[in-house]
């Protein structure tokens, strides 16, 4: 989150309580402004005042009595509430995804937290070339011998942390990579999908550019809707859930012709 910094670098008052206030919805999921009031010892006033920043720089939402950063059809989480959720279903996925690399490849990483996991799996495996539009994952991999990075521009969003709209498509669809490793909102029996519009652009320039499509999703997500429809799950080539995906969520995907793959824990 953007923030009010003094003169020897260090946050103002308001920015300081504005980020513990962020911290606190993000651990919490939602909570009320009485409970904010009560855990900060500030007024209503200024604890309304607060969210409205922090709703305006995309860290949080507002509803009537409180506040949220989980994800709605239409609202897609902020980054730092998705880095602490489901931490160990992804890792699974992402150990299992790490199985279908080889040295050598070209492998492409979209702007999920979940496909954000094989970041750290990678040194074993190399030569590798890495394209990814997720900030976190481009600092990273800036520090890695023998991992050639190839970081996807464009217009910066400080809600997932990455890099997206026209022109980084236009970066996506430049290249040919091996392998995609990318995740969604929400996945039905048929077809995935994402809140944000500007999202999937940047999600449907990958899918067209990649060789082999892998999406990785914990069970959660066969349960969430989303508002836009990215793909048929028929133009990946596997489908990656977690273990405590129930079979009742499985079979609909296999009946659809999906490939579908459990990572274990």
């Amino acid at each position: 989150m953007t923030a009010d910094v003094g003169d020897a670098g260090e946050l103002s008052r308001p920015a300081r309580r504005q980020a513990e206030i962020a911290a606190y919805v993000v651990e919490h999921g939602s909570v009320s402004a009485g409970e904010l009031v009560e855990a900060f010892g500030v007024s209503v006033m200024t604890v309304h005042r607060d969210l409205d920043e922090l709703e305006r720089q995309g860290v949080v939402r507002k509803y009537r009595g409180g506040v949220s950063a989980q994800p709605t059809s239409v609202f897609e989480s902020n980054v730092a509430y998705r880095l602490n959720t489901a931490q160990t279903e992804k890792a699974a996925l992402a150990r299992h995804a790490r199985a279908m690399i080889e040295p050598g490849m070209s492998i492409m990483l979209d702007d999920s937290t979940s496909a954000f996991g094989l970041v750290d799996l990678l040194d074993d495996i190399t030569p590798l070339t890495v394209a990814t539009n997720f900030l976190p994952a481009i600092t990273r991999l800036t520090a890695r011998r023998d991992i050639a990075l190839l970081a996807l521009g464009g217009i910066y969003s400080p809600t997932h942390d990455s890099f997206g709209g026209v022109p980084c498509a236009e970066a996506v669809e430049a290249l040919h990579p091996d392998l995609l490793f990318c995740s969604v909102s929400a996945v039905s029996p048929t077809h995935a999908f994402h809140q944000e519009e500007e999202i999937v652009l940047v999600k449907r320039a990958m899918l067209r550019a990649a060789k082999t499509k892998v999406l990785l999703v914990d069970h959660a997500k066969l349960q969430r809707t989303a508002l836009h429809r990215l793909a048929p799950l028929s133009d990946f080539d596997v489908v990656v859930v977690d273990e405590k995906t129930p079979e009742d969520l499985i079979r609909p995907l296999r009946d659809h012709g999906v490939t579908v793959e459990v990572a274990a824990f």
